[in-house]
């Protein structure tokens, strides 16, 4: 979407943290929801096995996410999603198999 712009982008495992720049005419829900459907379309073509897990339905994503928005503390926030990979990664890690 024009104008929009990915200042900071964090992914882990199971969830992503990003921080965006979007601009008032769009609505936040309008623009997760585009990314979602662009990412989701790309993992289905690259990972044929999820039409397996997700029994050919059009879901990759979970429908929620978190909004939040930017004042004052860019900065602190900034560092809160650079400082996730370190902090996820001394977690207990879960196998299957």
């Amino acid at each position: 979407m024009p104008g929009c712009e990915m200042v900071e982008l964090n992914m882990q495992v199971d969830h992503i943290h990003m921080i965006m720049v979007i601009p008032p005419k769009y609505g936040v829900s309008a623009v997760v929801g585009q990314i979602k459907q662009y990412t989701a379309s790309k993992l289905r073509g690259k990972f044929s096995w999820l039409e397996k897990v997700y029994w050919n339905e059009s879901v990759v994503w979970s429908p929620g996410y978190f909004v939040s928005t930017v004042g004052l503390n860019e900065k602190q926030i900034l560092a809160y999603v650079r400082w996730q990979t370190h902090q996820d990664s001394g977690q207990a890690k879960l196998e299957l198999f």
